[in-house]
């Protein structure tokens, strides 16, 4: 059975990797890394959620575990800790948006874990302008929804091996337009890896699915017929289609015990985007035991190629977490910090709740 599982995550990575090649099949010129970014539909699904992972600069893949790796890597949802996990988090992301967060998990034994999250953007009221007030004074606002409920089932399939699948609905809606769409995560952690103590290896693809487009009565425009016959009137415009934000990401996680109370862990990840600049990820932990209570320092780094026109406006992350277990209740609050060019620096905070 191991060797069978072991099989099928080799054949996982390899179909992973032909398909990154596909990816990285692009067009480039001197001064554009990538002349596809700003392309893609839905890039609400890139923001990270979960301040553990966050705070260790995303480089986690490996072991993201539990509701905190919905987004990260759909497998670790299979090492969920007890019975069953909740959580909300919340961040205060650029131009005063603000990402809200929630999950559950619930673990069925040889069935496997299912998980359901919601996550939502608010904007705030943003001033209505058109051509006939295009300074506002009327004081219209209109506040835009964008929604995603995912649905995730992960297993484990040996001690070392779990994988896990995500299904994400997407609804996003902007005064009279709105769009919709389907992605799905695939995911694999494989921990142990070669044998060797303390070495786990995370693989995941991400937002993969059909493209989407917008629709509504806010696309129409008044016109005169180029015929002539018909007087001006309202005609609909058919909006493009556009790809979703497809990654393929690789991360390696290397732990050890210094003391029966200390831990430390290192990670590293690359992330290769189809419609964004690639990321190269390294991030770390160290824990600290006391009694019920364990006390965690993160930090990390997300770094990306760049050229001339390129721009990546994320640092450092840093952050700390608290653990604290009772007999029927595990309360862990953590806490992420972001750095970010031209914008206030990304703050978030999770608290999740083990059953």
């Amino acid at each position: 059975m191991r060797n069978k599982a072991a099989l099928s995550v080799l054949c996982f990575c390899v179909a992973l990797l032909l398909v990154t090649e596909r990816l990285t099949a692009q067009q480039f010129d001197a001064q554009v890394e990538n002349r596809r970014i700003g392309t893609a539909a839905a890039t609400e699904l890139l923001i990270p959620v979960g301040a553990r992972d966050l705070a260790m600069g995303g480089a986690s893949l490996a072991t993201s575990r539990g509701v905190d790796a919905l987004h990260w890597n759909p497998a670790g949802l299979g090492r969920i800790a007890g019975g069953a996990e909740g959580m909300i988090s919340t961040m205060a992301y650029i131009a005063d948006i603000r990402l809200n967060y929630g999950a559950v998990g619930i673990n069925f034994g040889g069935f496997g874990v299912l998980g359901l999250s919601v996550r939502s953007l608010d904007f705030g009221d943003i001033l209505l302008t058109s051509n006939d007030d295009p300074e506002g004074v009327g004081g219209r606002t209109y506040t835009p929804t964008f929604i995603t409920v995912g649905l995730t089932y992960s297993r484990a399939f040996t001690d070392a091996i779990t994988a896990g699948a995500s299904v994400k609905l997407i609804s996003e809606k902007m005064a009279r337009a709105n769009g919709s769409g389907v992605a799905f995560d695939f995911g694999v952690q494989y921990h142990q890896l070669a044998g060797i103590r303390g070495l786990h290896l995370g693989v995941a693809m991400k937002n993969l699915g059909p493209q989407m487009s917008f629709a509504g009565e806010g696309l129409n425009v008044r016109a005169i017929a180029p015929s002539g016959d018909a007087p001006e009137q309202f005609y609909r415009v058919r909006g493009a289609q556009y790809e979703l934000p497809t990654s393929v990401e690789l991360g390696l996680t290397f732990e050890r015990s210094l003391t029966e109370n200390v831990t430390w862990s290192v990670n590293g990840a690359f992330a290769n985007n189809n419609l964004g600049l690639d990321g190269y990820r390294v991030g770390g932990e160290a824990m600290f035991k006391s009694g019920p209570v364990n006390f965690f320092g993160r930090g990390g780094i997300e770094t990306s190629p760049t050229k001339a026109d390129d721009e990546n406006i994320f640092g450092p992350t840093a952050g700390f977490g608290i653990f604290y277990k009772t007999e029927s209740l595990d309360i862990t609050l953590d806490y992420a910090f972001r750095s970010v060019d031209f914008f206030d620096s990304n703050q978030m905070f999770t608290l999740k709740f083990g059953f």
